[in-house]
């Protein structure tokens, strides 16, 4: 039978293991269908730090969650054997070789036929995961949500941190551009190509102001379409993209955002993709001492798990 979360009726949700949904702790991916992965670090930031503590708290958070979706039928722990596989042991005095650390370590855990589910930390952990994703699915479509492109070139001389991830994975060739969604982009930036450059690539991006007040059901339906079932993707979910009356715990908040109800109806809209590896980035709880960021990120990192292949339906 595949691993199973605690239940709240044989362990109270405030005792037990400090994993993802508490579920069990593993040394290896070995045989697992789906790991969850922290990557604590926020020295890839511009603005807030503190992302260094996501992970933990997104744990934390997650005990209130049970195991059947009952608004969607979703049964992952029915089909798919999932595990916490702890936390990537990041250099947090060192960028440049943290994100090496963060390639090695997904290398290693993709000689396993696993599905990694990453929580964050900063966003500039998405580009050593997708560099690792690459090598085994070649470049892969991408559906990003978020309040920013994250297409500079550099920022204060680096080419990579959390504001340069996909302008280096483009280069690089990890991602497929006419693949590429960019979902809830806003705010302000420093030229009017802060926003439109990417489109010359072949990315196609959503502006917030497109889906205020709507049901992004239709979008995710689109995307589906776009993508198509067989092409491997990549989902990337930074918590900035919800207005920050919603996750007011995050390094970079934009006014104007998503509604959690819009996270979570997005989300369940692209069930039917090839998802090969998903990421929750951006959650700072020094930023929210209510918790409620990190039960919102925690909530929607199970959506994605219960939009996964092979996630029954009761």
């Amino acid at each position: 039978m595949p691993n199973q979360p605690i239940s709240g009726n044989d362990l109270a949700r405030f005792a037990g293991p400090g994993t993802f949904m508490r579920l069990p702790q593993v040394e290896s991916a070995a045989g697992l269908d789906v790991v969850f992965v922290g990557i604590p670090m926020d020295h890839g930031t511009s603005w807030r730090s503190g992302t260094r503590f996501g992970p933990k708290e997104v744990r934390s958070e997650s005990a209130m969650i049970r195991p059947y979706h009952i608004q969607t039928g979703a049964a992952p722990f029915d089909a798919l054997d999932c595990a916490d596989i702890g936390d990537v042991p990041i250099n947090t005095f060192n960028l440049a070789d943290s994100i090496e650390i963060i390639t090695a370590y997904y290398d290693e855990l993709l000689t396993h036929d696993v599905k990694p589910l990453s929580i964050g930390g900063d966003h500039t952990i998405t580009l050593p995961v997708l560099r690792s994703i690459a090598k085994k699915h070649g470049p892969v479509a991408l559906v990003h949500v978020d309040a920013h492109a994250d297409v500079n070139d550099e920022m204060f001389g680096e080419k990579e941190t959390h504001g340069t991830v996909f302008r280096r994975a483009y280069e690089e060739g990890l991602i497929s551009p006419e693949h590429v969604w960019q979902v809830g982009l806003r705010g302000t930036g420093y030229t009017a190509e802060d926003f439109t450059e990417a489109q010359g690539w072949g990315f196609n991006c959503v502006l917030a102001p497109e889906i205020w007040h709507k049901s992004l059901t239709p979008l995710a339906e689109k995307i589906r379409t776009s993508i198509g079932p067989d092409r491997p993707v990549y989902v990337t979910y930074d918590i900035d993209s919800l207005d920050p009356a919603y996750a007011p715990g995050t390094g970079t908040p934009e006014i104007g955002g998503l509604t959690t109800p819009q996270a979570m109806e997005f989300i369940r809209g692209l069930r039917g993709l090839n998802i090969v590896g998903a990421d929750l980035v951006e959650v700072s709880p020094p930023y929210d001492l209510t918790g409620n960021t990190a039960l919102t990120a925690a909530n929607l990192m199970f959506e994605i798990l219960s939009v996964l292949p092979g996630v029954p339906y009761r």
